[in-house]
């Protein structure tokens, strides 16, 4: 497979992964940082990474409108609901090491 090819796939996946998650407003952040090790907040500051290596000029902001669609307060004002401490405490023990 040539890289453009391997590139148009990844983004295809990377848009269907977008579009899964816009759709699955249920699903909250800290459940998928509990299970997978990342949320829309880390999809939105890898994009933002990815932005900023190629020169591109992107806000945190825009970034995070990219993943959810609408801006970032908006959304959490419509569909995050507070944290369990089951929650919270499965969160402390699985949280990524950003070091």
């Amino acid at each position: 497979m040539d890289d453009a090819t391997r590139t148009e796939l990844e983004a295809a996946a990377f848009r269907r992964l977008v579009s899964h998650l816009r759709n699955r407003t249920d699903v909250q952040n800290i459940d998928m940082m509990n299970l997978a090790g990342f949320c829309r907040n880390c999809l939105s500051n890898w994009y933002l990474d990815a932005a900023k290596e190629k020169g591109v000029e992107l806000t945190k902001d825009q970034s995070r409108e990219a993943v959810y669609g609408m801006p970032y307060e908006t959304w959490k004002q419509t569909y995050q609901t507070e944290a369990s401490a089951d929650q919270k405490a499965a969160f402390e023990v699985n949280k990524p090491d950003h070091s």
